[in-house]
């Protein structure tokens, strides 16, 4: 497999591409979908392309149920910004294709997954800097608008030194090893 290497996003002529991806998790995320028509709605000139999984077919013109491997990762090359469930392997791929992905975590509260994983490591990775963590509709709208009005502060930035991509994979590595001990040491804790 060869490496893939995202091609510039400098926004130039081309329409504002907000990717999303809710993974395949066979519970809905109704609530995300949501708030992305109704942001939508005020910005009809925003490409938008929202992986729906499970949750309702959304009124948006480029929602599809599933994306392929090899088209995910051409989406997120090309797009703008990236939205994110709190999958440690959506967000991972986001950050190895160059995004800083804005990330909202399934909630177990509204039955958009089984248990809070995706909470706990998505408030991990907000705390260390490494996605833009959104709880609500207001700092999902503040965060597209914001990213569309200055796309540099949602890209990982180059350098002549250690690989970025590697660095991010080898930084959300290092949180899932911590939450993964944790949850050992809870359960080995409780059998006493």
């Amino acid at each position: 497999m060869t490496a893939f290497i995202p091609r510039q996003r400098d926004g130039g002529d081309r329409a504002p591409f907000v990717l999303v991806v809710v993974g395949t998790d066979v519970h809905r995320f109704d609530r995300l979908v949501d708030w992305l028509e109704r942001w939508h709605a005020g910005r009809p000139s925003v490409r938008v392309v929202l992986q729906y999984g499970h949750s309702r077919p959304p009124r948006l013109p480029g929602a599809t149920p599933f994306l392929g491997h090899e088209e995910l990762q051409r989406a997120m090359a090309e797009a703008t910004l990236v939205v994110s469930h709190g999958g440690p392997a959506t967000i991972t791929e986001a950050r190895r294709t160059g995004h800083l992905p804005i990330v909202v975590p399934r909630d177990p509260g509204h039955d958009e997954h089984v248990d809070n994983h995706q909470q706990l490591f998505a408030r991990r990775l907000g705390t260390a800097g490494l996605v833009r963590l959104c709880w609500s509709e207001a700092e999902l709208v503040a965060a597209l608008d914001e990213g569309l009005a200055d796309p540099s502060r949602f890209t990982l930035a180059n350098s002549d030194g250690p690989d970025p991509r590697a660095e991010a994979v080898a930084r959300v590595g290092r949180v899932i090893d911590d939450l993964v001990a944790r949850r050992v040491r809870q359960r080995a804790g409780g059998r006493r």
